[in-house]
């Protein structure tokens, strides 16, 4: 499941880095919009990896923004925790330029050739 939603960056966070259970090095940005909502209006998301940081720097604090990403989360001891992971961030109102094409239309009426037997 993939969602998106607009607002405006209101925070660039510092870059995190690490070293993995495994031994991997690995980078984790975070930065903040603003969605306008009445309630709960700041969404902090999550960029992993060189690639996707790379994405922010196109953007800075008070460009309008539509953000497309995951949501995950996992459990640790009783709790669970959540993640928010940007995937693609393109300027508000260019979200569909180069991405993924409108779904198609749903046919409800059966198939000429449909030879199911029930």
């Amino acid at each position: 499941m993939s969602l998106a939603v607009k607002g405006r960056i209101t925070k660039v966070l510092s870059i995190e880095s690490g070293m993995s259970k495994a031994g991997k090095e690995w980078k984790k940005q975070g930065f903040v919009i603003d969605t306008g909502a009445q309630y709960n209006p700041e969404v902090c998301f999550s960029l992993f990896g060189d690639d996707k940081i790379a994405m922010l720097r196109n953007f800075g604090e008070g460009q309008e923004v539509e953000v497309a990403f995951n949501i995950s989360s996992r459990e640790f001891n009783g709790k669970y925790y959540h993640n928010i992971d940007a995937w693609k961030i393109n300027p508000a109102g260019q979200a569909n330029a180069g991405g993924a094409a409108p779904a198609p239309a749903i046919d409800d009426a059966p198939a000429e050739d449909d030879d199911l037997p029930f």
